[in-house]
């Protein structure tokens, strides 16, 4: 168990910018998620913190001590693939037993150490199976055992679960956010989906082509995002975004959206974007006092909500709606929009100008 730490860390691949002056910190037995589109620098964090690329500048702390000049084995640090390269010549139970082979452990101790881990991974009845006989959730219990048998300083996963389907994905993530919570060890986990990084994560870093935009909680990251780009990742049914122009006094008026509200705290004026998410809109009766009148585009049930894409001037924006309400397609209603619930950024720069209360 280790805190983890990047300072003033680059790494370039050519003229090809992969990570540039990262400044990091996990803290001891925190499941850290980092998370941003493809190519934006995710992975060599890891590489970086495993030891398998050297960054061009900047420190890389395990614990207490420099590990910039040692190599993968000495780090202790246990990796966890999106490819999971079980070997399909052993059983799950050689395959766990595998990293304590090679370090030349008793057979004994080897023994008791893969039934502990079995155990607590719930495998015990596939020890004696080969991969080809096992599910896909059941080789990715297989191959986060084979990193557990270790006892590593931290785990680095690298998308370990995007290969399941959507089911299997749900259920790891239930399983990985117990393992770190009863084994107390720190877990590093690279992903792509926003979703997967809220629900389990402790706090998020979003990264944007190398760089880190922003660190919080998923919470935090969610209801006080501090750029255009980080909102606009975060949230499914995605945020809303009306483009306008800001006037002194807080007087936002829209371009394509006929929205015009007065944002208190809003300050300066010219070029900005309104955001909201879709559950801080409500669709009322068409004519109703307030609101901007609307119609509705589509209608999307999803049992226990609905998502309402509705046409209100050039734009679509959507509304997520309690339970399954009935809408006609074209039927006229009344859109309103909260003040408080309403983020506004910078129209060119993207940054926070104003955070919904």
């Amino acid at each position: 168990m280790a805190q983890l730490e990047l300072r003033n860390t680059s790494k370039s691949y050519g003229k090809t910018v992969a990570v540039k002056d990262i400044e990091l910190v996990v803290e001891d037995n925190e499941f850290f998620c980092i998370f941003g589109p493809p190519s934006s620098g995710k992975t060599t964090i890891l590489r970086l913190l495993l030891g398998l690329v050297a960054p061009d500048e900047g420190e890389i702390i395990i614990g207490d001590e420099p590990v910039v000049d040692q190599g993968p084995k000495e780090r202790n640090l246990a990796m966890v693939f999106q490819n999971l390269a079980l070997f399909p010549h052993m059983t799950a139970g050689q395959n766990l037993a595998f990293p304590l082979v090679e370090r030349k452990l008793e057979k004994a101790a080897i023994k008791a150490r893969v039934v502990e881990v079995a155990e607590t991974l719930h495998i015990t009845p596939l020890l004696d199976k080969m991969p080809a006989h096992l599910s896909g959730g059941e080789r990715q219990r297989v191959a986060i055992g084979r990193a557990l048998v270790r006892d590593p300083a931290a785990f680095l996963m690298d998308e370990p679960i995007a290969a399941l389907d959507a089911r299997l994905r749900e259920e790891m993530r239930v399983e990985l956010k117990r393992l770190q919570r009863e084994l107390h060890h720190t877990i590093v986990y690279v992903t792509h989906d926003q979703e997967e990084a809220m629900s389990i994560a402790d706090r998020i870093a979003v990264m944007e082509e190398g760089e880190i935009r922003q660190v919080g909680t998923p919470a935090e990251i969610y209801n006080l995002p501090n750029s255009r780009y980080v909102a606009e990742l975060i949230g499914a049914p995605p945020m809303n975004f009306v483009d306008g122009t800001l006037a002194n006094g807080g007087r936002f008026e829209g371009r394509d959206v006929p929205f015009s509200i007065t944002l208190e705290g809003a300050e300066g004026e010219g070029p900005a974007a309104l955001a909201v998410r879709p559950e801080d809109l409500g669709i009322g009766a068409a004519g109703a006092n307030g609101g901007v009148e609307a119609a509705i585009y589509e209608v999307e049930p999803l049992g226990a909500f609905t998502i309402v894409d509705v046409s209100v001037g050039e734009q679509i924006l959507k509304v997520q709606a309690p339970g399954q309400p009935q809408f006609t397609l074209g039927e006229r209603v009344n859109l309103a929009v909260d003040p408080d619930r309403c983020h506004l950024f910078h129209g060119e720069t993207g940054e926070l100008i104003r955070s919904a209360r």
